[in-house]
């Protein structure tokens, strides 16, 4: 069974401001999603499922999963604020998404095997998507046998604010041993810092890995989810800005020894959109990967 593309494309843009989602990087108004399809298929996904919002699902289609029809199979789930809440009420202040973790939880019914999750708003490469695929395809892994592409984090820092990023921490197999999601990290000259929730700042070296929310998971994966949510929901649920990310999720598997997860190398760089000074940087790369010969002039042809 060939694996299955999460694509998570349902944010909101609040520092971006509008929808990074389906703004155009490449020559003929390619997104940064078509180029992760691209190399997707090329890597040997059988099937894409993009996780939306309705409010906006008739320009996605549009602009963005209408080019893949007859390429591959295509499929759309909805991050709703009421979607699989069970008996939680919504607050009625709740305005932003429950976060990376409910994303992938909502799809559940759209995935029936091995998958990989990717943001919409970053590059990640054909190699670092490859290396997913034959993990993913390998035999002899256990049903709780998860994996992790990891990026430095100096090369994934934006020039214009601050950050999200999963910091880990490996064993000597390239095994991750705890994974911490950092909300506000910067950068300061050659390494970097995050401010924690009351305003302490911690410093970084820049060479810590980190997640990119390129994951490859078993469906194994959603009782997991669906436990951890109802617990989040509990005891977070009513403050407007908390979020379920996958990262912590992750963290608790590993520390309960419940699942473990392979950290996998890429010399691929990453780049992505957060800010919209990020665009003109992305799309420069973009031209430069065209340039090189890694993507053609036209990505879908004529």
């Amino acid at each position: 069974m060939k694996p299955t593309l999460l694509v998570l494309a349902a944010g909101l843009g609040t520092r971006y401001g509008g929808l990074k989602q389906i703004d155009s990087v490449g020559p003929n108004g390619e997104t940064l999603i078509d180029y992760s399809i691209y190399d997707g298929i090329r890597a040997g996904f059988g099937k894409v499922v993009f996780v939306i919002r309705h409010y906006f699902e008739r320009a996605f289609r549009e602009k963005v999963s209408s080019k893949f029809e007859g390429r591959v199979e295509v499929a759309c789930t909805y991050q709703e604020l009421d979607a699989g809440l069970g008996e939680f009420e919504l607050p009625p202040d709740r305005e932003k998404p429950w976060g990376t973790g409910h994303a992938i939880l909502i799809s559940r019914d759209a995935i029936d095997g091995p998958f990989a999750v990717v943001n919409a708003d970053d590059y990640y490469g054909a190699d670092a998507l490859g290396a997913m695929v034959r993990f993913l395809t390998a035999e002899g892994h256990t049903s709780n046998e998860y994996a992790m592409v990891g990026y430095t984090l100096r090369n994934t820092l934006s020039r214009y604010g601050t950050v999200a990023r999963g910091v880990s921490r490996c064993d000597e197999r390239m095994y991750l041993e705890e994974i911490v999601e950092r909300k506000s990290i910067e950068k300061t000259g050659e390494g970097a810092r995050y401010i924690d929730d009351d305003g302490t700042a911690h410093a970084l070296t820049g060479n810590e890995i980190v997640s990119m929310n390129l994951w490859g998971f078993q469906p194994s994966i959603f009782s997991y989810l669906q436990s951890q949510f109802a617990r989040f929901l509990q005891n977070r649920g009513h403050e407007p800005g908390a979020e379920f990310f996958i990262p912590s999720v992750v963290d608790e598997l590993i520390r309960g020894k419940q699942a473990c997860v392979k950290v996998l190398h890429t010399n691929d760089s990453w780049f992505g959109i957060t800010y919209r000074g990020d665009r003109a940087i992305a799309a420069k790369c973009m031209r430069d990967l065209i340039d090189k010969g890694v993507y053609p002039e036209s990505l879908w042809g004529p």
